[in-house]
């Protein structure tokens, strides 16, 4: 689990944008909430490429730990668990975010949820887990490209947030 305990330096959108990438910077320091919250007020939503479109045209560095021909799945940077996956839809068609869904995205969105049970079980969560999907800026969504949090390892609390 290489990426464990990385810590996104700062609060600028930059940074925590780039908390979903590798980084050779170590630390057992998860990234403040209020820099998230920060980024995800600051970010503007549209449909325009991402930092995710990089990642998936390998134009920026990422530790993958699934990929095929419809989803990718890395470590995230900043973890909030000892297991924290970031896995994305490689064609974003629109779907920016949850709330952006249309009935034509229904087998992607079903599809992400099955290779979220495949990536969990292939990092060994079988005493369960917890699947994030933040949207719009009251959800924290930092990123407009839907994305799911894959988080375990851990005893997860209620309520989330």
């Amino acid at each position: 689990m290489g990426d464990k305990g990385n810590k996104v330096k700062g609060i600028s959108r930059v940074g925590i944008i780039s908390s979903h990438l590798v980084s050779s910077n170590s630390s057992s320091t998860p990234p403040m909430a209020s820099s998230e919250m920060e980024a995800a007020i600051s970010a503007t939503p549209s449909d325009s490429p991402t930092i995710f479109d990089k990642i998936i045209n390998k134009e920026i560095p990422s530790n993958v730990v699934y990929e095929d021909d419809k989803v990718l799945a890395f470590r995230d940077i900043a973890p909030q668990a000892p297991v924290h996956i970031v896995l994305i839809p490689k064609v974003k068609d629109g779907l920016t975010g949850l709330s952006k869904a249309e009935e034509r995205h229904c087998e992607i969105l079903g599809y992400l949820l099955y290779t979220a049970k495949i990536v969990a079980k292939q990092e060994g969560l079988e005493d369960g887990f917890r699947i994030v999907i933040n949207d719009g800026p009251n959800g924290c969504q930092s990123v407009y490209h839907l994305h799911i949090h894959i988080l375990g390892g851990r005893q997860m609390n209620w309520p989330p947030g």
